[in-house]
């Protein structure tokens, strides 16, 4: 049976929850807090979203997520998928979940009238990798990402 594509829905909040924890297993990162866990559930399906979630489905059971907002463009004058998470969890892998998600942001970004969709992924991360440049993708070495987080971006708010 092939990967079916459906928005989150507030009683999905717990399972997306899991599927979170999953991500960050597989990406080595610490899993949400209790109060990480609260802010997601909040900005996920309260009264105004902070970021829309796509749920895969194989045979009933949610098997993964994407997490997307939209940014902007000042040159192509158009706004931005960006894709925060995309996750199938290890066992789903290779039934279509994965390309199903990626596949639904992709038809968004055209919805919404993109000029592009944007994401990242960790080097080290090839299984991912060459998924994306199946798929068209171009690596973006150009680019570095950057960041600022706790007391680095309050000292330069205090500023």
């Amino acid at each position: 049976m092939s990967a079916t594509v459906r928005t989150l829905a507030p009683h999905d909040v717990p399972r997306l929850l899991d599927l979170i924890d999953g991500l960050a297993d597989y990406e080595k990162l610490p899993r949400p807090d209790a109060a990480a866990r609260e802010r997601l559930a909040m900005d996920a399906s309260g009264p105004s979203p902070r970021f829309r979630t796509l749920l895969a489905e194989v045979e009933g059971t949610v098997v993964g997520y994407a997490i997307y907002f939209f940014t902007y463009s000042t040159f192509l004058a158009r706004p931005t998928l960006y894709l925060e998470d995309i996750f199938v969890l290890p066992e789903f892998r290779g039934r279509g979940a994965g390309k199903a998600l990626f596949r639904a942001c992709a038809a968004e970004a055209v919805r919404e009238g993109c000029g592009r969709m944007e994401w990242q992924v960790l080097d080290w991360n090839k299984p991912s990798i060459d998924f994306y440049e199946r798929a068209g993708a171009r690596l973006m070495k150009e680019w570095v990402p950057c960041r600022l987080t706790g007391e680095a971006l309050a000292t330069l708010a205090r500023e």
